[in-house]
Formats: structure tokens, sequence, C-alpha cells
């Protein structure tokens, strides 16, 4: 039997260890390793999943005959360099690096001869501030390397520049900021698939965000898009020309595009597949393809041609997430409904217990519950999140003698 690493353990590589395991001997490399592995896997290290040297000492231990990560962005480094010094399937340092450094994909965006919005690449509060007063207009504050929304935050002044710029700066390994000016558009997201350098997208759709200061988090997404044709036609179009600049050979691909009046902006595209479960089930829910055994495939240099798929529109499928205000779960009325009805898939439900301690942090992407969900269009994709949500209203936390529920907007 093969034998394949995997990089990262959180929930979302759930799916991928267990399509692993049902074909290879699994090992893992992660900062923690949930419990449910253990039965799943032979082996694992305990190690940062940026720590390259370890990782791979540990990787020619095992003898692997493939690596892999997935709905991550950090992992994605760590396994293009082990694969590309063990001599295994992968896409190549230089292109993982491409994919994951928010400076150096502007960079190549103008090398290319892409539009980005104006922005600069930050090493103090001096130069954000600088930019800034270039741009005359607010700003988003970015980590180079950072994932999940960590560390994105909105700067109206120069104020906030300064009381925020460091916190962007806790989240970078380089010590530089991406500083860029801020739009309100519509916004987009692409799933896409690569095999032997040919490209091709996959889904199209909507993202809509929490109304909550500096939590760059979307509240809900949505498959395909119900935007204006030519206007999705245009983002595809940009997207395609993006990932065959970029030089992506295989795998999943993600990528978030904004509109600013008539022109359409990359916000950032990965060589991995979207979190959330897009990439392990909705992407599945949508045309048919089987994302595991597909990514699992190309990592042991098994995979021989791309496999079909439905076409973007024949189903309707996206996720709703919600936050918990801070406190004691009390009431867990609407779960169980929830997780009867036909139409939920996959879903992070299972974390919120009676009697279990939330902090009411809103911080990123990771303090959302999220809930997949199926439909045959949009307009009744709509009326099931609605349901589920005043389903979901029953959840019930206790801080003090406060009472409150799911936060949704």
């Amino acid at each position: 039997m093969k034998k394949m690493l995997i990089i990262g353990a959180n929930e979302f590589l759930k799916p991928l260890i267990e399509a692993a395991s049902r074909r290879c001997q699994v090992f893992i490399a992660a900062p923690e390793v949930p419990e449910y592995c253990f039965p799943l896997i032979e082996d694992y290290i305990s190690a940062d999943v940026r720590d390259k040297e370890r990782i791979i000492e540990f990787a020619r231990d095992v003898q692997i005959n493939g690596v892999i990560t997935d709905q991550t962005d950090m992992a994605v480094p760590t396994v293009a360099y082990i694969a590309e010094k063990m001599g295994l399937n992968g896409i190549g340092y230089d292109t993982a690096r491409l994919f994951t450094d928010k400076k150096m994909m502007r960079e190549k965006l103008q090398e290319m001869g892409i539009k980005c919005l104006p922005f600069c690449v930050a090493k103090s509060e001096e130069e954000a501030i600088d930019f800034f007063r270039k741009v005359g207009s607010s700003v988003i504050i970015k980590p180079v390397d950072s994932q999940g929304s960590r560390g994105v935050m909105k700067c109206k002044n120069e104020d906030e520049i300064r009381q925020k710029y460091c916190k962007a700066l806790a989240y970078t390994q380089t010590g530089e900021v991406l500083v860029e000016k801020y739009v309100e558009g519509k916004e987009f997201l692409v799933e896409g698939m690569v095999y032997d350098h040919k490209f091709q997208n996959l889904i199209c759709g909507d993202t809509y965000y929490f109304n909550i200061p500096d939590v760059f988090a979307p509240k809900e997404r949505a498959f395909p898009s119900i935007e204006n044709k030519k206007i999705v036609e245009r983002v595809l179009k940009l997207n395609k020309r993006i990932i065959n600049g970029f030089g992506l050979n295989q795998g999943i691909t993600h990528s978030e595009f904004i509109t600013d009046g008539k022109e359409i902006y990359l916000i950032e595209t990965a060589a991995r597949g979207g979190g959330v479960f897009i990439s392990s089930d909705l992407i599945s829910i949508m045309t048919g393809i089987d994302v595991e055994d597909y990514l699992l495939d190309i990592a042991l240099g098994e995979l021989r041609d791309v496999p079909a798929f439905r076409e973007n529109g024949e189903i309707s499928c996206g996720y709703l997430a919600f936050y918990l205000p801070a406190g004691i779960v009390v009431d867990v009325s609407g779960i169980e409904k929830v997780l009867s009805l036909p139409y939920v898939h996959r879903n992070q439900l299972n974390k919120i217990a009676l009697g279990k301690h939330f902090t009411g942090e809103l911080i990123d992407k990771t303090s959302r519950f999220a809930v997949i969900v199926s439909a045959s269009d949009r307009s009744q994709l709509a009326e099931r999140m609605i349901f589920i949500r005043k389903l979901l209203s029953g959840i019930k936390v206790k801080n003090n003698s406060e009472i409150g529920e799911p936060i949704w907007e």
C-alpha cells in the first residue's frame, strides 16, 4: 500500500484524510492531530505546517509516495517543497509561493499586464501612512502570507493605520504588510481544476459579507452566480488567464474577485480548493467530481485524464455561516432538525453543545459556524437558507443575565 503524507489536520482536511485512509497508509504533519485521525493514520509528527525541513526529514524516514493538502494556504509551499525535493508529483515550490504570497501575486499580475488595485508593501507604519495619503481614501491592510482573513482590517484614517498595522504584522512571518485601496463592489469566487497545465473553470459564485467591523468573513457564499452574465464571463476569462499565467500544472484552484465600476480585480487566488468544505463537498455536489480522489490521484501519479463534470448551473449550492456571542450554550433547539434536512450537507454544528463556552471573539473566518446547503436553483437555495436560520435561532447563549442568539449579519 502506498504512503501518503497529509500536511495539516483541521476539520476541513478531514474529508481528505478519510479518503486517503481508504487507499493509502496515511501520515500527518500538523501542530495538533485531532482524535478522529488516530484510527485512520499510521503515524504523525507534531510540527508547524511551515516547518519544511523538519517535515521533509519525517517524510524521508517514512519513505512517502505522495504529499498533499487542501483548503489551507499555509501548507501549500511546504507540500510543494517536499514534492520537489523528493521527486514526487507537485506544483513546484516557486509556483506555490506565487499562489500564497500576496506581494508576489500582485507583482506577477503586473508583469502579465493585468490591472491591480493600487497597493504597496509596507515594512513600517510610516510607509503604510504614506501610501494612504497618496490614495486619499480608505485602505485594506493584510499580512502578505496569512490565511483565513487573519490580520485583515480596513483603515479609514491615519490613526487607524497606527492602531492596526502592528496587529496585521503579528500574522506575517515576512515582516511585510500589504496595503491596498479599499473598494466596495460585487464579489465573485471561482473554483477551477488543472491537469497537465490544462485549466478549466468549474463553478462561479457570489459572496456576501457580515456587517461587522474588521471581520472580512463571508456570511454566505452561493453558486452559481446570479450576477450579470457578461460580468461573470469576464470573471471566468480573467481567472483562466491568471491561472495559466501563473504556470500551475495540476490541482484545484480557488480565486476571489471584486468589481470596481467596470473593472474587475483579483483579490487573491490559491492553488488549493476553497475552504469551509467548498473543495470537499460543494464542488462535488455541483459538478459530480470526487475532489479527494482527484487530488489523491494527482499526488500519487495515478491520474490519466481530467474527470468529466456537470456544467455550472445545473444545481445550486452554497454555505451560510454565523457567529455566536460570548457565553455558555443553554439551548441547542433547532440543530437536530437542521441536521435531519436532506438538503443539508457537511457542517460545523457538532461544535455547538449544551454547556459549551464561547468567547464571542469575532476575529476571522475560523470563528464561524457554517452549513453546506443544496437546492435546485438560487431561489430555492435562498428559501432553504432562510428556513435554516429560523431553526437555528433556537440556539441560546447565556452571558450573566443576558441571552444571545446566533449572529447572522
